[in-house]
């Protein structure tokens, strides 16, 4: 098993070393391990449960409700959503984009896009990028499918009358998560259309009229904060699209 130091995980989720501290040790939201030296060391259980509390606090949740709403989530979602994991990882094995596609799209008629992209693919594509080699391959034939479900998904919703909307993927590298959560926003009532190649600096001014959802797949910068204010100050239908 993998550990990471807490300025490891502060990186990945982009998150202040003296933030997770302040969730550990006034909130006690997550129980991290020690070294023989004493430094705390970080597992996926432990990064995946610090992604969840970013999620609640993004949607406004204050930070002292938050364990009670992680605990009573875990009681009631813990062994499933573990099961329906397991179960992809061994679709995953056969190495088959047609058996993964079928295993999407069973699990796209089971779950909501919030459900399946949080508690199943996020997870699995987590566990395999910490492998190398056949792991990696493997998931880069999951995304690849994803993507592709995500575009059909996209063509579908369309088909209704909805706001329309361009997502765009700022300062950020999953290009994969970028097309899943244009999926996500279709299912909340948006024909979504993709801005594919995320940008350093997104230019608002280049779209105009046009309603903007920017994605960063972790919290703004403070940098980002005053850069979307400025935006908004100005006049530009833009908003920050955080899960």
């Amino acid at each position: 098993m993998a550990f990471y130091s807490i300025g490891e995980v502060a990186e990945r989720c982009g998150i202040n070393p003296v933030t997770l501290r302040a969730w550990q040790r006034r909130y006690g939201l997550f129980k991290p391990q020690r070294s023989e030296g004493g430094h705390r060391q970080f597992d996926e259980t432990d990064i995946q449960r610090i992604e969840e509390i970013k999620r609640w606090i993004q949607s406004g949740v204050p930070v002292g409700k938050v364990k009670a709403l992680l605990e009573e989530s875990q009681n009631i979602e813990h062994d499933n959503w573990g099961s329906y994991q397991e179960e992809m990882m061994a679709v995953l094995r056969h190495a088959r984009p047609a058996k993964i596609r079928a295993a999407i799209l069973a699990a796209g008629r089971q779950h909501s896009a919030d459900a399946l992209i949080d508690h199943i693919i996020i997870p699995v594509r987590q566990r395999l990028r910490l492998d190398q080699n056949t792991a990696r391959a493997i998931c880069s034939m999951l995304d690849g499918v994803l993507i592709d479900y995500a575009v059909s998904s996209l063509a579908e919703s369309r088909k209704k009358s909805a706001k329309e909307a361009l997502l765009i993927g700022w300062d950020c590298d999953d290009r994969t998560r970028l097309w899943l959560e244009a999926w996500r926003l279709s299912q909340r009532g948006w024909n979504i259309d993709v801005l594919a190649e995320p940008l350093e600096a997104p230019r608002p001014e280049l779209f105009p009229g046009q309603h903007i959802f920017v994605w960063t797949g972790k919290a703004l910068s403070l940098r980002q904060q005053e850069q979307l204010s400025h935006w908004q100050e100005q006049g530009f239908d833009i908003a920050f699209h955080g899960v």
